[in-house]
């Protein structure tokens, strides 16, 4: 825990319900542009997949700094 601070529960339930909400947002869009992207060029699997892959890894990282941003503005330490 940090400086021994209770957890503000509804805080941290807000936070977790989100980061579910924009994680499934961010890693769909993130699969289906790279799926839709290699089928418009016809790259091939090995290729689509690799894209697939880059632009899910793009959104995770999306995710984690709109988390950071998230906990900025809405503390789950009371």
């Amino acid at each position: 825990m940090a400086d021994g601070k209770p957890i503000n529960w509804t805080n941290a339930l807000t936070l977790a319900s989100v980061a579910v909400l924009v994680g499934t947002e961010l890693i769909g869009a993130g699969a289906a542009a790279g799926w839709a992207i290699g089928g418009l060029f016809n790259l091939g699997p090995p290729i689509t997949h690799s894209l697939e892959g880059a632009l899910i890894l793009a959104a995770l990282v999306g995710l984690y700094y709109f988390l950071r941003a998230a906990l900025a503005h809405e503390p789950i330490w009371a």
